[in-house]
C-alpha cells in the first residue's frame, strides 16, 4: 500500500488495504484482538450493550460474534470514516459518526482498540469521561492504544521494539519512515489521559492495553 503523505481513513487507499497494513505494522494485533474479546466476555451480561469505538472493519465485532448473538446482546460500532465504513464486517448495528458526541446509553462494555490516538486531546478526555459515566455497574471499559514512551533510554529501547516488530513482519524500512512521518498532527498518542482506576493487561512497545470495571 502507498503510504499518503498525509494518514488519514478517508482515503480509499488506506481503508481497502488497511487489513493488511494493520496486520504487517501490528504484529500482535490478532493476539491483542483475541485477548480483548476474552476479557469483554467477562462483562457482557444478557441483553446487555456492546459499543465498538473507531470500529474500522469490524476485527473486534468478529471476535465478540458468538457471545454476542449467545447472550442477546446488542453491538453498535461506531465509525467516523464512510470509506473504512463500506468495508465492516463486524455484524451487529454500524454507525457512521464521531464517537465524542454520540449519546450513549448504559453498556455493559465499551471497547476503543486503536482509535483514541486518533482524537485530539481534549476529544478524548471528554470520551473517557463519557464512558465512565455510562459504563453499568460490573461492566467494563477497555482501552487498547499507543501511548508516549517513557523517558530515558528505556523509551528509547520501546520504540526500537516497535520498529524491530515492524520490520520483522515484512514492511520495510521506507514504510516505517513514511508512516511514521505521514501521521504528523493525525496521530497523538496517549500521555496520561488513562486514570489510576484503569488497570493494565497488555504491553507490546509503545502499546498498552487497560480495563476499568464499572462500579457504583
Amino acid at each position: 500500500m502507498k503510504i499518503p503523505t498525509t494518514w488519514t481513513f478517508k482515503d480509499k487507499e488506506i481503508a481497502g488495504g488497511f487489513d493488511t497494513h494493520v496486520r504487517e505494522q501490528l504484529p500482535w494485533y490478532e493476539l491483542a484482538t483475541q485477548m480483548v474479546a476474552c476479557i469483554a466476555k467477562n462483562y457482557i451480561c444478557d441483553h446487555g450493550i456492546v459499543y465498538d469505538i473507531g470500529a474500522s472493519t469490524g476485527n473486534i465485532g468478529m471476535a465478540l460474534n458468538a457471545v454476542i448473538e449467545q447472550r442477546n446482546a446488542r453491538l453498535i460500532a461506531l465509525e467516523q470514516s464512510r470509506e473504512m465504513s463500506v468495508l465492516y464486517k463486524g455484524g451487529g448495528e454500524l454507525i457512521i459518526g464521531d464517537a465524542c458526541d454520540f449519546k450513549y446509553e448504559r453498556f455493559s462494555v465499551a471497547i476503543s482498540f486503536l482509535s483514541l490516538m486518533f482524537i485530539d486531546i481534549e476529544g478524548r478526555i471528554k470520551l473517557i469521561k463519557t464512558l465512565k459515566d455510562n459504563v453499568r455497574t460490573g461492566g467494563a471499559i477497555i482501552i487498547v492504544e499507543k501511548c508516549n514512551p517513557p523517558n530515558g533510554y528505556i523509551g528509547t529501547v520501546l520504540r526500537r521494539l516497535t520498529m524491530e516488530w515492524k520490520l520483522a513482519n515484512g514492511a520495510t524500512p521506507d514504510d516505517v519512515i513514511s508512516k511514521d512521518i505521514s501521521l504528523s498532527g493525525v496521530q497523538r498518542p496517549l500521555s496520561n489521559e488513562i486514570g489510576s482506576e484503569f488497570v493494565e493487561f497488555f504491553r507490546m512497545g509503545e502499546f498498552v492495553g487497560w480495563i476499568m470495571e464499572g462500579k457504583q
